[in-house]
Protein backbone atom coordinates (compact mmCIF):
# COMPACT_ATOMS: atom_id res chain seq x y z
CA UNK A 1 0.00 0.00 0.00
CA UNK A 2 1.55 3.36 -1.07
CA UNK A 3 1.44 5.88 1.93
CA UNK A 4 2.41 9.66 1.38
CA UNK A 5 2.24 13.27 2.44
CA UNK A 6 1.80 16.48 0.82
CA UNK A 7 1.24 20.07 1.66
CA UNK A 8 -1.57 22.15 1.99
CA UNK A 9 -1.01 25.66 0.12
CA UNK A 10 -3.21 27.79 -2.07
CA UNK A 11 -2.15 29.23 -4.90
CA UNK A 12 -3.18 32.78 -3.76
CA UNK A 13 -0.68 32.37 -0.74
CA UNK A 14 2.36 31.93 -2.97
CA UNK A 15 4.84 34.70 -2.93
CA UNK A 16 5.14 37.40 -5.81
CA UNK A 17 5.78 40.23 -6.72
CA UNK A 18 2.78 41.23 -8.00
CA UNK A 19 0.54 40.81 -4.93
CA UNK A 20 -0.95 37.63 -5.09
CA UNK A 21 0.46 34.46 -5.66
CA UNK A 22 0.39 32.68 -8.88
CA UNK A 23 1.53 30.39 -11.82
CA UNK A 24 4.23 31.41 -12.42
CA UNK A 25 8.38 31.13 -11.05
CA UNK A 26 7.23 30.70 -7.27
CA UNK A 27 4.54 28.47 -8.24
CA UNK A 28 7.60 25.71 -9.63
CA UNK A 29 9.88 26.68 -6.78
CA UNK A 30 7.53 25.04 -4.18
CA UNK A 31 6.54 22.16 -6.48
CA UNK A 32 10.63 21.72 -6.12
CA UNK A 33 10.37 21.68 -2.43
CA UNK A 34 7.95 19.05 -2.16
CA UNK A 35 10.02 17.00 -4.46
CA UNK A 36 12.98 17.51 -1.82
CA UNK A 37 11.20 17.06 0.90
CA UNK A 38 9.77 14.10 0.24
CA UNK A 39 6.39 15.18 -0.42
CA UNK A 40 4.07 13.25 -3.13
CA UNK A 41 1.01 15.84 -2.91
CA UNK A 42 0.65 19.61 -3.21
CA UNK A 43 -3.20 20.15 -2.29
CA UNK A 44 -4.88 23.40 -3.23
CA UNK A 45 -8.34 25.56 -2.29
CA UNK A 46 -10.71 26.04 -5.23
CA UNK A 47 -9.17 28.02 -8.56
CA UNK A 48 -12.41 29.77 -9.85
CA UNK A 49 -12.76 33.16 -9.95
CA UNK A 50 -12.85 34.97 -6.88
CA UNK A 51 -14.07 38.66 -6.15
CA UNK A 52 -13.84 41.48 -3.46
CA UNK A 53 -17.86 41.41 -3.73
CA UNK A 54 -17.91 37.96 -2.87
CA UNK A 55 -15.61 38.28 -0.04
CA UNK A 56 -12.57 36.77 -1.88
CA UNK A 57 -13.35 33.60 -0.57
CA UNK A 58 -12.43 30.72 -3.01
CA UNK A 59 -15.71 28.93 -2.04
CA UNK A 60 -18.18 31.96 -3.74
CA UNK A 61 -17.34 32.10 -7.33
CA UNK A 62 -18.86 33.52 -10.62
CA UNK A 63 -18.21 30.37 -12.03
CA UNK A 64 -18.00 25.99 -10.89
CA UNK A 65 -15.34 25.88 -14.07
CA UNK A 66 -13.47 29.02 -14.90
CA UNK A 67 -10.01 29.72 -13.44
CA UNK A 68 -8.97 32.73 -11.64
CA UNK A 69 -7.28 35.09 -13.85
CA UNK A 70 -5.66 36.88 -11.11
CA UNK A 71 -3.59 34.14 -10.59
CA UNK A 72 -2.42 34.65 -14.26
CA UNK A 73 1.20 35.19 -14.09
CA UNK A 74 3.09 37.99 -15.36
CA UNK A 75 6.09 36.88 -15.79
CA UNK A 76 4.64 33.74 -17.86
CA UNK A 77 2.93 36.63 -20.43
CA UNK A 78 6.32 37.57 -20.59
CA UNK A 79 7.75 34.14 -21.37
CA UNK A 80 4.84 34.30 -24.45
CA UNK A 81 5.88 37.52 -26.04
CA UNK A 82 3.04 39.46 -24.43
CA UNK A 83 4.48 41.93 -22.30
CA UNK A 84 8.25 43.12 -21.89
CA UNK A 85 10.11 42.73 -19.44
CA UNK A 86 10.14 46.50 -19.17
CA UNK A 87 6.49 46.46 -19.00
CA UNK A 88 6.66 43.80 -15.91
CA UNK A 89 7.45 46.81 -13.75
CA UNK A 90 4.21 48.86 -14.34
CA UNK A 91 2.99 45.41 -12.13
CA UNK A 92 4.73 45.22 -9.20
CA UNK A 93 2.47 45.66 -6.29
CA UNK A 94 4.09 46.49 -2.58
CA UNK A 95 5.03 43.61 -0.24
CA UNK A 96 2.43 42.86 1.93
CA UNK A 97 1.80 40.02 4.64
CA UNK A 98 -1.62 39.81 3.44
CA UNK A 99 -3.27 39.78 -0.27
CA UNK A 100 -4.49 43.16 -1.05
CA UNK A 101 -7.52 41.83 -3.56
CA UNK A 102 -8.81 44.90 -4.51
CA UNK A 103 -5.35 46.07 -5.74
CA UNK A 104 -4.62 42.91 -6.96
CA UNK A 105 -8.06 43.18 -9.18
CA UNK A 106 -7.09 46.34 -10.72
CA UNK A 107 -3.44 46.00 -11.77
CA UNK A 108 -4.10 42.28 -12.90
CA UNK A 109 -7.35 43.91 -14.89
CA UNK A 110 -5.17 46.35 -16.43
CA UNK A 111 -2.39 44.11 -17.19
CA UNK A 112 -4.70 42.02 -18.77
CA UNK A 113 -6.66 44.54 -20.54
CA UNK A 114 -3.38 45.73 -22.17
CA UNK A 115 -2.44 42.00 -23.55
CA UNK A 116 -6.15 41.41 -24.99
CA UNK A 117 -5.82 44.80 -27.05
CA UNK A 118 -2.21 44.15 -28.09
CA UNK A 119 -3.23 40.66 -29.36
CA UNK A 120 -6.40 42.10 -31.28
CA UNK A 121 -4.22 44.53 -32.49
CA UNK A 122 -1.92 41.99 -34.36
CA UNK A 123 -4.80 39.73 -35.80
CA UNK A 124 -7.74 37.98 -35.75
CA UNK A 125 -7.97 36.04 -31.95
CA UNK A 126 -10.68 34.23 -33.04
CA UNK A 127 -8.55 32.42 -36.03
CA UNK A 128 -5.57 31.17 -33.72
CA UNK A 129 -5.61 27.54 -33.57
CA UNK A 130 -4.40 27.22 -29.64
CA UNK A 131 -7.25 29.72 -28.50
CA UNK A 132 -10.34 27.89 -31.25
CA UNK A 133 -9.10 24.59 -30.20
CA UNK A 134 -9.42 26.11 -26.54
CA UNK A 135 -13.21 27.41 -27.15
CA UNK A 136 -14.20 24.27 -28.84
CA UNK A 137 -13.05 22.22 -26.23
CA UNK A 138 -14.85 24.00 -23.62
CA UNK A 139 -17.92 25.23 -25.18
CA UNK A 140 -20.04 23.20 -22.43
CA UNK A 141 -19.13 26.22 -20.00
CA UNK A 142 -17.26 28.96 -21.67
CA UNK A 143 -19.70 30.77 -23.85
CA UNK A 144 -21.90 31.14 -20.84
CA UNK A 145 -19.10 32.02 -18.47
CA UNK A 146 -18.17 34.88 -20.61
CA UNK A 147 -21.23 35.98 -21.48
CA UNK A 148 -22.01 36.25 -18.12
CA UNK A 149 -19.21 38.64 -16.87
CA UNK A 150 -19.64 40.44 -20.23
CA UNK A 151 -23.09 41.02 -19.06
CA UNK A 152 -22.33 41.71 -15.17
CA UNK A 153 -19.69 44.47 -16.84
CA UNK A 154 -22.69 46.18 -19.01
CA UNK A 155 -25.20 46.10 -15.94
CA UNK A 156 -22.45 47.78 -13.32
CA UNK A 157 -22.50 44.83 -11.90
CA UNK A 158 -25.58 44.05 -10.26
CA UNK A 159 -26.46 40.32 -9.53
CA UNK A 160 -28.36 38.35 -12.71
CA UNK A 161 -32.01 37.94 -10.86
CA UNK A 162 -31.93 42.37 -11.43
CA UNK A 163 -31.23 42.11 -15.06
CA UNK A 164 -33.87 42.97 -17.64
CA UNK A 165 -36.49 40.37 -17.71
CA UNK A 166 -35.26 39.67 -21.06
CA UNK A 167 -32.10 37.87 -20.32
CA UNK A 168 -32.63 37.22 -16.69
CA UNK A 169 -34.69 34.50 -18.37
CA UNK A 170 -32.80 33.58 -21.35
CA UNK A 171 -34.53 34.50 -24.31
CA UNK A 172 -33.15 33.27 -27.33
CA UNK A 173 -33.43 36.71 -28.79
CA UNK A 174 -31.92 38.28 -25.91
CA UNK A 175 -28.86 35.87 -26.26
CA UNK A 176 -28.29 36.59 -29.53
CA UNK A 177 -28.92 40.49 -29.59
CA UNK A 178 -26.58 40.56 -26.33
CA UNK A 179 -24.18 38.42 -27.68
CA UNK A 180 -23.68 40.73 -31.07
CA UNK A 181 -23.50 43.50 -28.82
CA UNK A 182 -20.89 42.41 -26.44
CA UNK A 183 -18.91 40.34 -28.71
CA UNK A 184 -15.57 41.71 -28.10
CA UNK A 185 -16.17 41.73 -24.03
CA UNK A 186 -16.96 38.18 -24.59
CA UNK A 187 -13.86 37.32 -26.39
CA UNK A 188 -11.77 39.18 -23.66
CA UNK A 189 -13.69 36.83 -20.92
CA UNK A 190 -12.70 33.73 -23.55
CA UNK A 191 -9.28 35.75 -24.22
CA UNK A 192 -8.41 35.54 -20.44
CA UNK A 193 -9.52 31.82 -19.42
CA UNK A 194 -7.44 30.59 -22.56
CA UNK A 195 -4.33 32.72 -20.82
CA UNK A 196 -5.20 30.75 -17.41
CA UNK A 197 -6.10 27.59 -18.91
CA UNK A 198 -2.69 27.95 -21.30
CA UNK A 199 -0.49 28.13 -18.22
CA UNK A 200 -2.51 26.03 -15.82
CA UNK A 201 -0.96 23.19 -18.09
CA UNK A 202 2.60 24.18 -18.06
CA UNK A 203 2.69 23.66 -14.30
CA UNK A 204 0.98 20.43 -14.09
CA UNK A 205 3.53 19.87 -17.07
CA UNK A 206 6.23 20.50 -14.45
CA UNK A 207 4.52 18.64 -11.55
CA UNK A 208 4.26 15.33 -13.36
CA UNK A 209 8.09 15.90 -14.18
CA UNK A 210 8.92 16.12 -10.37
CA UNK A 211 6.21 12.94 -9.46
CA UNK A 212 4.20 15.63 -7.48
CA UNK A 213 0.25 14.94 -7.77
CA UNK A 214 -1.83 17.80 -7.60
CA UNK A 215 -5.24 18.12 -5.33
CA UNK A 216 -7.94 19.87 -6.03
CA UNK A 217 -11.26 21.10 -4.29
CA UNK A 218 -14.98 21.40 -5.42
CA UNK A 219 -17.32 22.99 -3.42
CA UNK A 220 -20.99 21.31 -3.26
CA UNK A 221 -22.93 24.51 -3.55
CA UNK A 222 -22.25 27.20 -6.28
CA UNK A 223 -22.84 30.95 -6.06
CA UNK A 224 -26.21 32.29 -6.85
CA UNK A 225 -25.34 34.87 -9.02
CA UNK A 226 -22.76 32.86 -10.99
CA UNK A 227 -23.09 32.23 -14.56
CA UNK A 228 -23.51 28.30 -13.59
CA UNK A 229 -27.34 29.02 -11.72
CA UNK A 230 -28.17 31.89 -14.49
CA UNK A 231 -27.62 28.97 -17.21
CA UNK A 232 -29.05 26.60 -15.40
CA UNK A 233 -31.73 27.79 -12.92
CA UNK A 234 -34.20 24.43 -13.02
CA UNK A 235 -31.30 22.63 -10.72
CA UNK A 236 -32.34 25.03 -7.99
CA UNK A 237 -35.11 25.82 -5.45
CA UNK A 238 -35.39 29.28 -6.74
CA UNK A 239 -38.50 31.78 -6.91
CA UNK A 240 -39.80 32.96 -10.71
CA UNK A 241 -37.53 35.81 -10.26
CA UNK A 242 -34.66 33.70 -9.55
CA UNK A 243 -34.34 34.34 -5.92
CA UNK A 244 -33.66 31.49 -3.48
CA UNK A 245 -36.63 29.50 -1.90
CA UNK A 246 -33.73 28.30 0.33
CA UNK A 247 -30.33 28.33 1.35
CA UNK A 248 -27.78 26.16 2.06
CA UNK A 249 -25.89 26.04 5.24
CA UNK A 250 -24.43 23.98 8.23
CA UNK A 251 -26.34 23.78 12.00
CA UNK A 252 -24.77 24.72 15.25
CA UNK A 253 -21.05 23.01 15.31
CA UNK A 254 -17.94 23.85 16.60
CA UNK A 255 -17.24 26.83 14.59
CA UNK A 256 -20.72 28.49 15.56
CA UNK A 257 -23.27 28.29 17.97
CA UNK A 258 -25.87 29.51 15.75
CA UNK A 259 -24.41 26.86 12.99
CA UNK A 260 -23.28 28.61 9.32
CA UNK A 261 -25.68 30.13 6.67
CA UNK A 262 -23.75 29.69 3.77
CA UNK A 263 -26.76 31.69 1.40
CA UNK A 264 -26.07 29.44 -1.76
CA UNK A 265 -28.94 28.45 -3.48
CA UNK A 266 -29.87 24.62 -2.60
CA UNK A 267 -30.09 21.92 -5.44
CA UNK A 268 -33.29 20.60 -6.99
CA UNK A 269 -32.03 17.15 -6.91
CA UNK A 270 -35.06 15.84 -8.63
CA UNK A 271 -34.27 18.07 -11.73
CA UNK A 272 -30.89 16.89 -11.37
CA UNK A 273 -32.15 13.17 -11.78
CA UNK A 274 -34.42 14.31 -15.10
CA UNK A 275 -31.35 15.21 -16.93
CA UNK A 276 -29.44 12.39 -15.92
CA UNK A 277 -26.82 14.52 -14.02
CA UNK A 278 -25.23 15.83 -16.87
CA UNK A 279 -24.54 19.10 -15.25
CA UNK A 280 -22.72 17.66 -12.26
CA UNK A 281 -21.12 15.06 -14.81
CA UNK A 282 -19.38 17.66 -16.65
CA UNK A 283 -18.50 19.69 -13.50
CA UNK A 284 -17.04 16.88 -11.97
CA UNK A 285 -14.95 15.40 -15.15
CA UNK A 286 -14.24 19.13 -15.74
CA UNK A 287 -12.49 18.97 -12.46
CA UNK A 288 -10.90 15.37 -12.93
CA UNK A 289 -9.10 17.12 -15.61
CA UNK A 290 -7.18 19.73 -13.95
CA UNK A 291 -6.22 17.82 -10.91
CA UNK A 292 -5.08 13.85 -9.95
CA UNK A 293 -7.49 14.16 -7.16
CA UNK A 294 -10.28 16.02 -6.17
CA UNK A 295 -11.12 16.57 -2.11
CA UNK A 296 -15.19 17.08 -1.99
CA UNK A 297 -16.16 19.61 -0.05
CA UNK A 298 -19.05 18.80 2.44
CA UNK A 299 -19.39 15.45 1.09
CA UNK A 300 -22.40 14.85 3.99
CA UNK A 301 -24.21 16.74 1.94
CA UNK A 302 -24.74 14.62 -0.79
CA UNK A 303 -26.13 12.38 1.67
CA UNK A 304 -29.04 15.27 3.83
CA UNK A 305 -28.78 18.79 3.63
CA UNK A 306 -29.05 21.18 5.75
CA UNK A 307 -31.95 23.43 3.49
CA UNK A 308 -32.77 26.58 5.44
CA UNK A 309 -36.06 28.97 4.18
CA UNK A 310 -34.46 32.33 3.32
CA UNK A 311 -36.00 34.36 5.36
CA UNK A 312 -33.99 32.93 8.18
CA UNK A 313 -31.18 35.57 9.19
CA UNK A 314 -29.30 32.38 11.14
CA UNK A 315 -29.13 28.58 10.38
CA UNK A 316 -30.57 27.58 13.48
CA UNK A 317 -34.29 27.14 12.30
CA UNK A 318 -32.85 24.76 8.99
CA UNK A 319 -33.79 21.15 8.36
CA UNK A 320 -32.20 17.99 7.10
CA UNK A 321 -33.25 17.19 3.61
CA UNK A 322 -32.17 13.96 1.93
CA UNK A 323 -29.99 14.70 -1.23
CA UNK A 324 -29.37 11.76 -4.30
CA UNK A 325 -25.46 11.71 -3.63
CA UNK A 326 -25.51 8.03 -4.47
CA UNK A 327 -27.44 8.38 -8.16
CA UNK A 328 -25.08 10.98 -8.59
CA UNK A 329 -22.13 9.81 -7.45
CA UNK A 330 -22.85 6.02 -9.44
CA UNK A 331 -24.22 8.11 -12.76
CA UNK A 332 -20.60 9.66 -12.10
CA UNK A 333 -18.37 6.52 -11.68
CA UNK A 334 -20.62 4.89 -15.20
CA UNK A 335 -19.57 8.27 -16.88
CA UNK A 336 -15.76 8.49 -15.67
CA UNK A 337 -14.87 5.07 -13.89
CA UNK A 338 -12.75 5.70 -10.88
CA UNK A 339 -13.35 8.41 -8.68
CA UNK A 340 -10.56 10.13 -7.59
CA UNK A 341 -11.98 11.60 -4.81
CA UNK A 342 -11.51 12.65 -0.77
CA UNK A 343 -14.80 13.06 1.40
CA UNK A 344 -14.92 15.85 3.27
CA UNK A 345 -16.98 14.17 6.13
CA UNK A 346 -16.19 16.34 8.79
CA UNK A 347 -19.38 17.72 11.37
CA UNK A 348 -22.68 16.04 11.76
CA UNK A 349 -22.12 12.50 10.51
CA UNK A 350 -24.52 10.64 10.31
CA UNK A 351 -25.23 6.38 9.22
CA UNK A 352 -26.09 7.71 5.65
CA UNK A 353 -22.82 9.11 5.32
CA UNK A 354 -20.88 6.94 6.02
CA UNK A 355 -22.42 4.29 4.18
CA UNK A 356 -22.20 6.74 1.13
CA UNK A 357 -18.69 7.06 1.39
CA UNK A 358 -17.74 3.31 1.92
CA UNK A 359 -19.68 2.17 -1.13
CA UNK A 360 -17.46 4.44 -3.54
CA UNK A 361 -14.67 3.57 -1.34
CA UNK A 362 -13.89 7.04 -0.65
CA UNK A 363 -11.27 7.78 1.57
CA UNK A 364 -12.32 10.45 4.56
CA UNK A 365 -10.54 13.39 6.37
CA UNK A 366 -9.19 12.97 10.19
CA UNK A 367 -8.68 16.04 11.80
CA UNK A 368 -5.47 15.83 14.80
CA UNK A 369 -7.04 19.19 16.74
CA UNK A 370 -10.48 17.47 16.83
CA UNK A 371 -8.98 14.13 18.42
CA UNK A 372 -8.34 15.23 22.13
CA UNK A 373 -10.51 15.89 24.99
CA UNK A 374 -12.63 13.33 26.79
CA UNK A 375 -13.56 11.41 24.14
CA UNK A 376 -10.29 10.41 22.74
CA UNK A 377 -10.57 6.71 23.34
CA UNK A 378 -13.19 6.44 20.60
CA UNK A 379 -12.77 9.72 18.49
CA UNK A 380 -12.20 8.83 15.18
CA UNK A 381 -10.10 11.83 14.72
CA UNK A 382 -7.64 10.35 17.62
CA UNK A 383 -4.66 8.84 15.56
CA UNK A 384 -4.98 5.24 17.41
CA UNK A 385 -8.67 4.88 15.51
CA UNK A 386 -7.24 5.89 11.80
CA UNK A 387 -8.42 3.64 9.28
CA UNK A 388 -6.35 2.96 6.11
CA UNK A 389 -7.99 4.52 4.25
CA UNK A 390 -8.50 8.19 4.87
CA UNK A 391 -6.20 11.72 4.95
CA UNK A 392 -4.74 13.17 7.78
CA UNK A 393 -4.12 16.35 8.38
CA UNK A 394 -3.34 18.48 11.58
CA UNK A 395 -5.95 20.93 10.70
CA UNK A 396 -7.59 22.53 7.84
CA UNK A 397 -7.97 25.69 5.82
CA UNK A 398 -10.94 26.39 8.25
CA UNK A 399 -9.31 25.65 11.21
CA UNK A 400 -6.64 27.92 13.17
CA UNK A 401 -2.79 26.94 12.85
CA UNK A 402 -1.81 24.18 15.54
CA UNK A 403 0.04 26.53 17.16
CA UNK A 404 -2.60 29.05 17.44
CA UNK A 405 -5.05 26.42 18.31
CA UNK A 406 -2.63 25.64 21.28
CA UNK A 407 -2.17 29.01 22.36
CA UNK A 408 -5.67 30.17 22.26
CA UNK A 409 -8.62 28.90 24.35
CA UNK A 410 -9.47 26.43 21.92
CA UNK A 411 -7.28 23.89 23.29
CA UNK A 412 -8.10 24.37 26.92
CA UNK A 413 -6.90 22.85 30.07
CA UNK A 414 -8.64 19.63 29.66
CA UNK A 415 -7.46 18.97 25.75
CA UNK A 416 -3.76 19.73 26.74
CA UNK A 417 -3.86 17.49 29.46
CA UNK A 418 -5.22 14.45 27.65
CA UNK A 419 -2.87 15.55 24.58
CA UNK A 420 0.15 15.25 27.42
CA UNK A 421 -0.97 12.07 28.79
CA UNK A 422 -1.31 10.40 25.44
CA UNK A 423 2.23 11.85 23.76
CA UNK A 424 3.45 10.79 27.33
CA UNK A 425 5.58 14.32 27.52
CA UNK A 426 5.13 17.84 28.15
CA UNK A 427 3.51 19.59 25.51
CA UNK A 428 4.01 23.19 25.39
CA UNK A 429 3.42 26.12 22.67
CA UNK A 430 7.40 25.82 21.01
CA UNK A 431 6.78 21.87 20.76
CA UNK A 432 3.16 21.22 19.95
CA UNK A 433 3.14 21.71 16.12
CA UNK A 434 6.58 19.22 15.71
CA UNK A 435 4.33 16.80 17.73
CA UNK A 436 1.44 16.70 15.73
CA UNK A 437 3.35 16.67 12.58
CA UNK A 438 5.07 13.44 13.43
CA UNK A 439 1.37 12.21 14.60
CA UNK A 440 0.21 13.28 11.34
CA UNK A 441 3.04 11.17 9.20
CA UNK A 442 2.95 7.88 11.82
CA UNK A 443 -0.67 7.84 11.42
CA UNK A 444 -2.00 4.71 9.94
CA UNK A 445 -3.86 6.27 7.57
CA UNK A 446 -2.60 6.35 4.06
CA UNK A 447 -2.39 9.76 3.40
CA UNK A 448 -1.07 13.03 5.60
CA UNK A 449 -1.24 16.88 4.46
CA UNK A 450 0.56 19.41 6.28
CA UNK A 451 -0.63 23.15 5.97
CA UNK A 452 2.15 25.15 4.93
CA UNK A 453 1.55 27.15 8.12
CA UNK A 454 2.03 24.36 10.33
CA UNK A 455 5.31 23.62 8.51
CA UNK A 456 6.69 27.04 9.38
CA UNK A 457 5.10 26.95 13.60
CA UNK A 458 3.39 29.86 12.71
CA UNK A 459 0.77 31.52 15.36
CA UNK A 460 -3.10 32.31 15.06
CA UNK A 461 -2.27 35.29 12.76
CA UNK A 462 -1.48 33.35 10.29
CA UNK A 463 -4.77 31.37 9.74
CA UNK A 464 -6.56 31.24 6.47
CA UNK A 465 -9.90 31.23 7.36
CA UNK A 466 -12.54 31.78 10.47
CA UNK A 467 -15.58 30.19 9.67
CA UNK A 468 -18.88 32.55 10.05
CA UNK A 469 -16.61 36.08 9.13
CA UNK A 470 -16.83 37.84 6.44
CA UNK A 471 -13.49 40.07 6.87
CA UNK A 472 -10.26 39.48 7.16
CA UNK A 473 -9.43 35.62 5.00
CA UNK A 474 -8.45 33.73 2.52
CA UNK A 475 -6.01 36.70 2.19
CA UNK A 476 -2.30 34.93 3.98
CA UNK A 477 0.62 34.62 2.00
CA UNK A 478 3.72 32.67 2.40
CA UNK A 479 6.82 34.64 3.25
CA UNK A 480 9.36 34.48 0.79
CA UNK A 481 11.85 31.91 0.55
CA UNK A 482 10.67 29.54 3.52
CA UNK A 483 8.97 26.62 1.48
CA UNK A 484 11.54 27.04 -1.03
CA UNK A 485 15.66 24.39 -1.84
CA UNK A 486 17.53 27.15 -0.63
CA UNK A 487 18.99 28.64 2.68
CA UNK A 488 15.82 27.78 5.29
CA UNK A 489 13.71 26.32 3.14
CA UNK A 490 16.56 23.59 2.25
CA UNK A 491 16.91 22.50 6.01
CA UNK A 492 13.03 22.57 6.29
CA UNK A 493 12.54 20.58 3.27
CA UNK A 494 15.56 18.06 4.41
CA UNK A 495 14.06 17.81 8.07
CA UNK A 496 11.00 16.75 6.57
CA UNK A 497 12.29 14.19 4.05
CA UNK A 498 13.51 12.58 7.35
CA UNK A 499 10.13 12.22 8.91
CA UNK A 500 8.18 10.67 5.65
CA UNK A 501 11.16 8.15 5.26
CA UNK A 502 10.83 6.95 8.95
CA UNK A 503 7.36 6.55 8.65
CA UNK A 504 7.41 5.21 4.97
CA UNK A 505 5.68 8.45 3.39
CA UNK A 506 8.15 9.16 0.53
CA UNK A 507 7.80 8.32 -3.29
CA UNK A 508 10.87 5.58 -2.92
CA UNK A 509 9.06 4.00 0.06
CA UNK A 510 7.87 1.86 -2.46
CA UNK A 511 10.41 0.35 -3.61
CA UNK A 512 12.99 0.13 -0.08
CA UNK A 513 12.97 0.80 3.41
CA UNK A 514 15.06 3.31 4.55
CA UNK A 515 18.29 2.92 5.89
CA UNK A 516 19.07 2.63 9.23
CA UNK A 517 21.48 6.13 11.11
Amino acid sequence: MRRTSGVLLHLTSLPSRFGIGDLGPEALRFAEFLTMAGQSRWQMLPITPTASCLGNSPYSSFSAFAGNTLCISPEGLCDDGLLTRQELSSFVLPEKDLVDFQAVERSKGAMLRQVFERRMGAGDLEDESGFAEFRAHNGSWLPDYALFMALKDYFGGVAWPSWPQDIRLRLDSALQGYGTLLHREILFQEFCQWLFFRQWGRLRWELARLDVELVGDVPIYVTLDSADVWANTHLFKLDEDGQPLFVAGVPPDYFSKTGQRWGNPVFHWEACRAEGFAWWIRRMRHSFGLFDLVRLDHFRGFAGYWEIPVEEKTAINGEWVPALGLEMLTALQEAHGHLPLIAEDLGVITEDVVALKEHFGLPGMKILQFGFGLHTPTCPDAPHNHEQNCVVYTGTHDNNTTRGWFESGEAGPGMRRVLARYLGRKVTADNVVREFIRMALASPGRDAVLPAQDLLDLDASHRMNTPGTSKGNWGWRLPQDQLCVCGAGRARAEGLRGLCELFGRTPQDDESDPAPD
